[in-house]
């Protein structure tokens, strides 16, 4: 494997590792998703591959992350985690694998975002995805709600259903697509008309994840996940 070199210019990986809530609520959205092989594009921290870890029907994690010295430090938080299977770290996309490396799952959780061309990731994401398998991409929602946030953490965009259905590859098929967060909603709606700020503090982030995502859990039910924060869409490979 060669290795593109991308330097990440966010800091929001720090910021949100902590929100336990949000990331127990990701796993029971996308859990049943994410079964054999599994490729994490843009693995960052280790945090998602973490909190996702031990999920039945999973037999291998590879965390692939561009920027290098994320890479490096991911490689040793991997090495120390003990799952019953194998997890590894490599730097660089999914078009430095060797051209063989294929995956029964690919997922981008909050990466898709910092891709520019995202149509020609998700065709590579497609080439390397295991007939049967199944890509989850989990993107920040709501382009009216692009903030100075998005544009300090190096975002190009965020996403609907909609939009992200034009990113698709053409063989994949959809099997799911909903919102999560809505109440957390709200609070980006504050963010971007009064607050504008490029970055939230430590202290928004704890009152959004222990207020405001257990409040999600239950009004996302009611309002059938018809919007939110955050948008899921899941396919597959026929």
């Amino acid at each position: 494997m060669t290795s593109t070199k991308i330097d990440y210019i966010g800091d929001e990986l720090t910021l949100f590792a902590a929100a336990t809530n949000w990331k127990a609520y990701m796993r029971a959205a996308l859990g049943s998703d994410i079964v054999g092989d599994v490729a994490e594009v843009g693995a960052g921290l280790g945090a998602t591959s973490r909190s996702l870890g031990g999920l039945a029907g999973v037999t291998g994690w590879t965390c692939i992350e561009p920027d290098p010295t994320m890479a490096h430090g991911l490689a040793q938080e991997v090495g120390a985690t003990k799952f019953a299977y194998p997890i590894t770290a490599l730097a660089g996309t999914l078009s430095d694998l060797e051209p063989f490396a294929a995956f029964d799952t690919i997922i981008y959780i909050d990466v898709l975002e910092h891709i520019e061309d995202d149509h020609a990731e998700m065709a590579e994401a497609s080439r390397r995805l295991r007939a049967g398998g199944k890509i989850v991409v989990l993107c920040p929602a709501w382009q009216f709600l692009y903030s100075p946030f998005d544009k300090a953490v190096g975002h190009f965009r965020r996403h609907t259903k909609a939009s992200l259905r034009r990113v698709a590859a053409l063989n994949l098929v959809e099997v799911d697509a909903f919102y999560l967060d809505s109440i957390g909603m709200m609070a980006s709606v504050v963010n971007k008309v009064v607050l504008r700020q490029s970055m939230p503090t430590s202290a928004q982030v704890r009152l959004w994840d222990k207020a405001m995502v257990p409040l999600s859990r239950f009004a996302d039910c009611v309002i059938l996940r018809s919007f939110g924060k955050s948008v899921i869409l899941v396919w597959t490979k026929p």
